[in-house]
C-alpha cells in the first residue's frame, strides 16, 4: 500500500508520541488540523493506525507487577492455512498479550502475563499445549524489563549521564 509523504510523517509522529494533538500535529507537518485530523482518521478506518497505548513501569506500582513470560512454541501448520489457524486460537486466550510469526528453530513467540509463575506454568500445561497443533513449548520468565519499544525503564548512573534521542 502507497502513502504519501504527510500520511508517513504523521504515523512516524503519532508512532513516537500519540499523546500529541491534532493541531500539535498540522504545525509539524505544515497541515491544516482539519486535513491532519482527516489523515489520522483515515488511517485508523485502515487499521494502519491499529491502538493507541502508554508504556506503563508496572515494577513501581506496588501490587501490580505480576509476571510475564515468552513462550516460543513449535507448531505443526494446517494446510491451506499455514501458521493463521492456530495464531489465531492462541491469540484469543485472555492472558495472551502477543503473537508473533519467528524464524529459527520455534515457530510462534507468545508473550503472556499471569499473575503469579504458576499460573502461567497452568496456562501452558492446560491451554497452550493442549492445542491440536502445538508440538512443544519453552518458557522463559521475564524477570525485568529493562526497554520496551523505544521507552527505557529502568537506568542506571551511566545511563542518566548519556543523553539519549528517539
Amino acid at each position: 500500500m502507497k502513502f504519501t509523504e504527510k500520511e508517513v510523517e504523521i504515523l512516524e509522529i503519532l508512532e513516537d508520541d500519540c499523546r500529541l494533538s491534532a493541531e500539535q500535529i498540522a504545525k509539524m507537518i505544515d497541515l491544516t488540523e482539519e486535513e491532519t485530523k482527516k489523515i489520522i482518521r483515515n488511517l485508523e478506518d485502515q487499521r494502519i493506525i491499529a491502538d493507541y497505548t502508554a508504556q506503563v513501569n508496572w515494577r513501581k506500582v506496588d501490587g501490580h507487577e505480576g509476571v510475564k513470560a515468552m513462550i516460543d512454541v513449535k507448531v505443526q501448520p494446517k494446510r491451506g492455512v499455514g501458521f493463521d489457524e492456530i495464531a489465531s486460537r492462541i491469540y484469543r486466550f485472555n492472558e495472551v498479550k502477543s503473537v508473533y510469526l519467528m524464524s529459527g528453530a520455534y515457530d510462534l513467540s507468545v508473550i503472556i502475563e499471569g499473575k503469579s509463575m504458576s499460573a502461567i506454568a497452568q496456562f501452558v500445561s492446560d491451554k497452550l499445549s493442549t492445542l491440536d497443533s502445538v508440538l512443544s513449548t519453552t518458557t522463559h520468565f521475564i524477570l525485568k524489563k529493562y526497554k520496551h519499544d523505544g521507552t527505557i525503564f529502568e537506568q542506571d548512573d551511566e545511563d542518566k549521564r548519556i543523553v539519549v534521542s528517539p
